[in-house]
């Protein structure tokens, strides 16, 4: 295992973006017990990154630069540690090009350093619950396996000095994490890629095709002996796009693959699509089908995924705010309203991504009796949707807090209806962010009487 303080002590690096995540503060952690000059530079201010900065007190070699970035931190550095979601065309990141630093992310820096085996999973929607079936398998079937990548409150940087040759890590990998690879020239030895459908729109100012271009770096620097295990709707566009320039072998997967027998705890169609993607690890992985089975029969899901908080005086309390995508809601509504008609009083609604809203609100009106939409950029493209509507089905009611939304909604449900938080659309504004959203929501659904 690779010795922190030989590669790292004296070294002069910028730390681009704490967040409140936990992400940043596990690097800065790192970094700075390694002996690193470190700058922590971020555009929210002390105030807002207060609960991080307690956890960086002890740390006498941080120097910070908070409220703003500025240019004269991105030259005579060793190295730019980018966080996730900076900006694409940041001028500060062009400043470090300029003086060819180097621009690591926490991702690729593991990479380079660890001796384990990386499975990478990327998509729009499913990756999480796909990494999570992933490492569930392999631990079930004896693998020392560790959880990586865009998991909430871990870096991944830390890891490297405890994961052995052998072990196995199994990374979520979103779009932004995804360049910092492209970086160092290198793919996961199995990548898995879930979907693709719009997303982040606003990050990649309307350009489907660059968002696509970040995607395939999970496997454009693959070599032979690889594999990229992907479902088959994806599958067919990287052939158009990529064909015979894969190097890694391709595995087609598809939700019809998922045997019905199996009793899962996933629902919908669409976490069928994601356990045969995990299948297609486990069986390149020469892991017993029984093994397999049983680890996916246990598999209780993941928080903030189509998870049943409480069922209460017939009403069931679903929290899904990583849906943040109208294809997220849809693939929700669909699941929980499965040979149902209009019992969904949804919660949705925020900030625009730049993302279109028809198909969503055709959708809506076989499942919902009710909407009840955060104010926002992306709930006023909904009402105008809904407002040319020929008929609407359901009542739909804002609100400008969780409160107020719950609120809301347990005033619409009655006995034998669900509601669900699905928003299919971003947090800002509102809340801090999309965990925020969800905890708000939980909490709320505990207090029930």
């Amino acid at each position: 295992m690779m010795n922190p303080k030989k590669i790292f002590a004296g070294k002069k690096i910028t730390l681009m973006g704490l967040g409140t995540l936990g992400r940043g503060i596990g690097d800065a952690q790192f970094l700075a017990r390694a002996g690193a000059d470190l700058t922590v530079t971020d555009v929210k201010t002390a105030a807002q990154l207060k609960t991080s900065l307690v956890k960086l007190k002890r740390y006498k070699n941080i120097k910070y630069v908070l409220g703003e970035h500025r240019l004269a931190d991105f030259s005579g550095k060793d190295m730019i540690l980018k966080g996730a979601g900076m900006p694409l065309h940041s001028p500060f990141l062009t400043e470090a090009r300029k003086h060819r630093i180097p621009i690591e992310t926490d991702e690729s820096l593991f990479a380079q350093y660890t001796e384990g085996t990386i499975i990478g999973v990327t998509g729009t929607r499913g990756k999480t619950t796909t990494t999570n079936l992933i490492y569930e398998i392999l631990k079930k079937a004896g693998k020392t396996v560790y959880l990586a990548g865009n998991i909430k409150g871990m870096a991944t940087l830390p890891l490297v000095t405890k994961v052995k040759k052998g072990d196995y890590v199994v990374m979520e990998l979103a779009s932004w994490q995804l360049q910092g690879l492209q970086e160092i020239r290198l793919s996961p030895h199995i990548a898995v890629f879930t979907n693709f459908t719009p997303d982040h729109l606003n990050y990649y100012q309307g350009d489907m095709d660059l968002y696509y271009t970040d995607k395939t770096y999970i496997f454009s620097n693959q070599k032979k002996g690889d594999y990229l295990v992907a479902d088959e709707v994806i599958a067919r566009k990287i052939k158009h796009t990529h064909g015979k320039k894969l190097q890694g072998r391709l595995v087609i997967t598809s939700a019809k693959q998922t045997p019905k027998t199996w009793k899962t705890k996933l629902l919908g169609e669409h976490n069928r699509a994601n356990i045969a993607l995990a299948v297609a690890v486990a069986k390149i992985l020469k892991i017993k089908p029984a093994v397999v089975k049983k680890a996916i029969e246990k598999f209780p899901g993941v928080p903030g995924r189509l998870e049943l908080v409480r069922e209460l005086k017939g009403v069931k309390y679903y929290n899904d705010t990583t849906a943040t995508t109208p294809h997220g809601v849809m693939a929700g509504l669909k699941a929980l309203g499965a040979g149902k008609k209009r019992n969904i009083v949804l919660i949705g609604g925020g900030t625009d991504k730049v993302l279109e809203y028809d198909e969503l609100v055709k959708t809506m009106a076989p499942y919902i009796k009710a909407a009840v939409l955060f104010k926002g950029s992306a709930t006023e493209k909904i009402k105008q949707l809904i407002s040319k509507s020929k008929r609407v089905p359901y009542q739909v009611a804002e609100a400008v807090s969780m409160k107020e939304a719950f609120e809301l909604a347990c005033g619409f449900a009655k006995r034998g209806d669900i509601v669900l938080l699905s928003p299919g659309a971003a947090s800002f504004g509102i809340f801090l962010n999309e965990f925020d959203r969800g905890d708000q929501f939980v909490k709320l659904v505990k207090k029930l009487k």
